[in-house]
């Protein structure tokens, strides 16, 4: 994608210099990491690529994460899509994951680009006149200007709309509110979800939104998706236009009706549908059994642990590697017996899925929320995958989970003592990224630190491992003008 910068495109970066220069200049940038082979990183491409269009004045880029691993590194990008606002030459804010609807509001807002009680006219936005983020902020800023916006978005909805749209919702498997019907569409944006729809050749449901004010600006608020059309899977929502048309054109679209056992058009059951199978060949059956049981910790995922085709499964691989587990994987885009076999095997509808001794964890979310918890790291434990970590391991790897690494009382925001809360100014003074850990909450790490350190008090300071000492020591540093060198060697 080309583009020399501001003026409705997308530049790819191609160094940490010229983004560096970028972000001196002062100008807006929105910035967008992603991977060649994250399917969702390529659909929310599709909606960036748009939103420049609308929001012409700044500067839309995109790094790929694993080209760039300086500049990824520097913004701690650990999964796409992942997405950094600049404003001023500073980080305002950040966006990880496929969210549409976050991800233009989000811009909208770093943009800037209402002025108060004027309503914003297609010129002012850009190159689309009424797509994704203009017809929102048009309604907006006609019902009460622009200076009443926040509060029109954020006002809750009353339970009895709330019901109603959710009756709607989930009226049909497939539903579609659009402008118009679908023999008679009001705007080309719903045609064309119309024609993705009919191309699918599945059954849906419609709603012609201009019929009813109520559930037209209800839905909005109810969805957190600004504009329409809204296409629906089995009460979920996919997203508009744009991401329709992405994943009609992926094949992704296809596979979310084959997986929620949508009704096709014209199969063998006459009145249509895709139905999951109730029952598993024996062959099957054994062959599923076989292949989970084929390690201690199995991964189904999509691709390979080095070439992963999805960002959820790279996730599931990253967590692995971090719990520095061995495990074995298979790729169920390889094998569609294995894949569609699978999830009936297990009761499972999405992948990846990850097995601890035969049994089933779960998927991404899952293993991602178990590992913060320290709920997998117990599973493999007992399961005598991994050793069980003594508390001198516990010690080390507390001390390097960041760089600068400070043991206090209490927390940066809330500090407990005021040999902690200098220290924390200290470093917060001198621009210093640092994490910390309060001993309050674990007295094991609290007496057990003072022991693996020869320290008898805190809060200590570490930097890559080793102890710089406490809150003298760092004083010190500071007011020799040592410190950010000290912690920067």
């Amino acid at each position: 994608m080309g583009g020399g910068g501001a003026g409705g495109s997308v530049k790819d970066v191609q160094s940490k210099g010229e983004l560096d220069g970028l972000r001196q200049s002062g100008a807006t940038l929105i910035l967008h990491f992603w991977a060649s082979w994250c399917e969702a990183s390529k659909q929310m491409d599709q909606v960036f690529s748009h939103l420049s269009t609308d929001f012409p004045n700044s500067h839309f880029l995109r790094v790929e994460a694993e080209e760039q691993p300086e500049i990824s590194e520097e913004y701690s990008v650990s999964a796409v899509p992942f997405f950094v606002f600049f404003k001023d030459g500073k980080v305002v804010d950040k966006l990880e994951g496929a969210d549409p609807s976050s991800l233009a509001n989000k811009v909208a807002k770093v943009t800037g680009s209402i002025n108060p009680g004027e309503a914003a006219a297609p010129a002012s936005l850009g190159m689309a006149a009424g797509p994704t983020v203009l017809e929102s902020v048009q309604d907006l800023a006609k019902a009460n200007g622009s200076s009443q916006m926040g509060n029109q978005v954020q006002t809750g909805l009353d339970d009895k709309i709330k019901k109603r749209l959710q009756q709607l919702i989930d009226s049909q498997p497939v539903m579609l509110f659009m402008k118009g019907n679908p023999e008679e569409p009001k705007c080309g944006f719903s045609r064309k979800v119309v024609d993705i729809l009919k191309d699918e050749k599945v059954k849906f449901g419609t709603f012609d939104i201009l019929s009813d004010n109520e559930v037209r600006e209800g839905l909005k608020k109810f969805s957190k998706w600004p504009t329409f059309p809204q296409l629906y899977c089995k009460g979920e929502l996919l997203g508009g236009c744009d991401i329709a048309i992405a994943m009609h054109e992926s094949g992704e679209l296809k596979e979310v009706f084959r997986d929620h056992g949508v009704d096709i058009i014209g199969t063998e059951q006459g009145t249509g549908g895709i139905l999951e199978p109730t029952g598993l060949t024996a062959n099957l059956n054994s062959r599923l059994q076989s292949l989970i049981n084929s390690s201690p910790v199995m991964l189904f995922m999509k691709g390979k642990p080095g070439e992963p085709k999805c960002g959820f499964s790279h996730k599931v691989v990253e967590i692995l590697k971090q719990e520095k587990v061995d495990f074995e994987s298979f790729d169920i885009l390889s094998d569609d017996e294995v894949r569609q076999g699978l999830k009936v095997y297990s009761n499972w509808s999405s992948y990846p899925q990850l097995y601890i001794k035969g049994e089933l964890i779960g998927g991404s979310d899952i293993a991602l929320e178990m590992q913060k918890s320290g709920e997998l790291k117990r599973i493999l434990t007992e399961k005598g995958i991994i050793k069980e970590e003594t508390l001198e391991d516990h010690l080390k790897s507390l001390i390097s989970s960041s760089p600068v690494m400070l043991f206090m009382k209490g927390t940066p925001d809330n500090p407990r003592c005021g040999f902690s809360s200098k220290v924390v100014n200290a470093l917060k003074e001198e621009g210093i990224d640092f994490g910390s850990f309060d001993i309050l909450t674990n007295d094991e790490v609290r007496q057990g630190l003072k022991v693996f350190s020869n320290w008898p008090t805190f809060p200590q300071l570490y930097y890559k491992g080793e102890l710089i000492g406490g809150c003298d020591i760092v004083l010190e540093l500071r007011n020799n003008g040592e410190l950010k060198a000290t912690l920067s060697e």
